[in-house]
Formats: structure tokens, C-alpha cells, sequence
């Protein structure tokens, strides 16, 4: 369904610019916001023709704004979310969702109860690579999957009020969630901090699920090359997406047994071809469809609450030497049976890091 939905964004920094850029070549952008002065005249140089504000409040109020996203630091979700869904129009938040456990659960909370949309950021659950890996996986081209590595190295951009596995990780961890289609009940996290006191530069995460199904995911900001690496590992084929390289690969190869003796099949890999969409376009297109749709989006408040668990889990395993830790029941819902659902037009426990986004 096509949406004629009028957006505005909250933020035009460093990735707030690619959401304004985006928005205005889909001829969705209504207004910008940024309290800073660098901020505003970026954002008029990229949309000469938008509404410029420094401040939230001519955006609230206007009704022709239906949906709002935003992309300022992570300790300003919560607030501004709030505030956008009070005053009844749906939400795109980047991840990550908020930097608290119960702040994310209140506003899944209160989007729900209002009937408003309520979007997570998780940018490479719209890579059309990944579309079509959970794709071969759903058609059974990969057997039953054993387990999932990943991969995201660089040399910088370090930060410095957060660390790698909060900067790098959510993204890997809302794609190992969609591809397992559950959350884990095992966290163990290390790392190291070699340029900056208490900041992570390396991690590595393990999440074990109770499937039988492990993953880790190596992220640093400390490496001599770029690598952005999926590779999952079934009991037919093994499949693989380089990001850089912009190539998702399966391979036909498995380990058989003969005579009661495990045997290597070594198969050619061959390229599998996926659109050539832009990941960012096909978010923004996607969250419009939803407000216009009242579809649940694929990555709705309950993913990115899941990611957020997963990470202060991370986080504490990490600050504890990689003790391992384990989810509590509640912190389990359901994967993927509620993407299809649909939203009604309305009727009228772990400490913070510091983390922005």
C-alpha cells in the first residue's frame, strides 16, 4: 500500500542527515528539527524547501506531520518519543531504542495502548541481502542451522562515550535474532579496552539459544582492515554476505558420516543475486507503509526492546570478565508472529551505560 504520509526528523547530524536526504527524495519530508546551528543549516542545504525548527514543539503541533523520526543521542529517545507519541503520531526511533530496559517496555507500552506505530532503527534487517538470506532459510536451503558467526571490524571511528559493542553490535544482534527466530537464554561477553580507559575497543559475544543453535559476534573499532562478515552454518549448506564485497554466497557444503566416520562435503559456492536496494531507502519506505498501512514494521517496539536486553546482558557479562548470563523468562517474548498483525488508527533492571547514538 503507498502511503502519502508527511514525516519529519529529529536530528541531522552525522546519520540524522542520510534519514533528511532520504525522506526528502521520497517527497515524505514535512519538517526538520535540530537545536543546533550546524544542525539547521545542514538541514537546509539538503531540503531548501522544509520547515526548519529548533525545537520540537511546532512539529507536535502541526497535523499534517504523521509520523515523526528520530535520530538524536540515545539518551534522548525515551523523552521524545514520549512526547511525539502523547501527541498521537507514530514513531521511528534509532537504535539504539533507549538506553534503559524499562524506558524501551513503557514505550512499547505506550504505543501499543495508543495505537500508534512504534519503529526501531535496525538498519540491516531492510538489506535486501539479508531479506534474502532469512529467505533461503525459511525455504529450508540451509537444513536445520547449527550456528551463526559475525563479523564487524574496522580502524575507527572510535568513540568515546560508548563502546564497541554498543556502537557495532546491535546491528548483528537484530539480524542473528530474525534469522534463529528466537532469543537466547545464555550471554557471555569480553573485551578489551586499549585506547581508552573502561571503553571496550574489542568484543566478543556469544549468545546461546535454547534450540541447541550459538552465535558470537566479533565487533572492534581497533583492526588493521574493514570487515563486515555474516556466515551461518546449516546442516545442508553454509551460506555467507560480505558486506563489503556486497556478495552473499551459499555453499553446498556439509559434514556427512560414512562407515561412523564425520566426512568434509566441499561444494562450490555460488553467488546468489538480491536486489540493489538501498538499505536506509528501504527503511524509510517502509516505515511510511506502516503509518499509511497500519502495519506492525518488521522491526517493531518488541525487537528493539529484545536487542536492548540482549545488550545490557552483554554489557554486564562484559563488566563482570565474561560471566555468563542468563534471561529471565519475561525477557523472552515472542520472534516474528507479530509482524503481521496490524495497528488500529487510535480513537482520539540493569544500570545505564553511556551510550549516544
Amino acid at each position: 500500500m503507498a502511503s502519502d504520509a508527511q514525516i519529519a526528523v529529529l536530528g541531522c547530524g552525522a546519520w540524522g542527515g542520510n534519514i533528511v536526504r532520504t525522506a526528502k527524495a521520497l517527497g515524505s519530508l514535512r519538517a526538520v528539527v535540530d537545536p543546533t546551528l550546524t544542525g539547521r543549516a545542514k538541514a537546509a542545504q539538503i531540503a531548501p524547501d522544509v520547515n526548519v525548527y529548533d525545537s520540537i514543539e511546532p512539529v507536535l503541533a502541526d497535523p499534517a506531520v504523521n509520523g515523526v523520526m528520530i535520530a538524536t543521542p540515545a539518551e534522548t529517545h525515551y523523552t521524545l518519543a514520549c512526547r511525539v507519541l502523547d501527541a498521537g503520531k507514530d514513531v521511528f526511533v534509532e537504535k539504539p531504542l533507549t538506553v534503559d530496559v524499562d524506558e524501551a517496555r513503557d514505550l512499547v507500552i505506550r504505543a501499543d495502548g495508543a495505537g500508534r506505530i512504534l519503529m526501531v532503527g535496525h538498519l540491516l534487517e531492510y538489506h535486501p541481502a539479508i531479506v534474502k538470506l532469512q529467505q533461503l532459510i525459511q525455504a529450508d536451503e540451509l537444513g536445520k542451522i547449527r550456528y551463526v558467526t559475525s563479523n564487524r571490524l574496522n580502524l575507527g571511528k572510535i568513540r568515546t562515550e560508548e563502546n564497541a559493542l554498543w556502537s557495532f553490535a546491535p546491528h548483528d544482534i537484530s539480524v542473528i535474532l530474525r534469522l534463529v527466530g528466537q532469543m537466547p537464554f545464555q550471554i557471555v561477553a569480553t573485551g578489551g579496552s586499549y585506547v581508552q580507559a573502561n571503553i571496550a575497543d574489542v568484543t566478543v559475544t556469544q549468545l546461546l539459544f535454547d534450540n541447541g543453535v550459538r552465535s558470537h559476534i566479533f565487533v572492534s573499532w581497533l583492526h588493521p582492515f574493514k570487515e563486515q562478515r555474516l556466515v551461518v552454518i546449516g546442516s545442508k549448506k553454509m551460506a555467507s554476505f560480505d558486506d563489503v564485497a556486497k556478495k552473499l554466497v551459499l555453499y553446498d557444503q556439509r559434514v556427512d558420516w560414512e562407515q561412523g566416520q564425520p566426512v568434509p562435503v566441499r561444494g562450490e559456492g555460488v553467488e546468489v543475486e538480491y536486489p540493489n536496494d538501498e538499505p536506509l531507502k528501504q527503511e524509510v519506505k517502509h516505515f511510511l507503509h506502516c503509518i499509511g498501512s497500519r502495519q506492525r514494521p518488521r522491526t517493531d517496539g518488541q525487537n528493539g526492546l529484545r536487542v536492548l536486553q540482549i545488550l545490557h546482558a552483554a554489557q554486564r557479562s562484559l563488566t563482570t570478565n565474561g560471566h555468563p548470563v542468563t534471561l529471565s523468562l519475561d525477557a523472552q517474548p515472542g520472534s516474528a508472529r507479530r509482524e503481521a498483525e496490524t495497528i488500529a488508527p487510535p480513537v482520539t533492571t540493569v544500570s545505564k551505560p553511556h551510550v549516544s547514538v
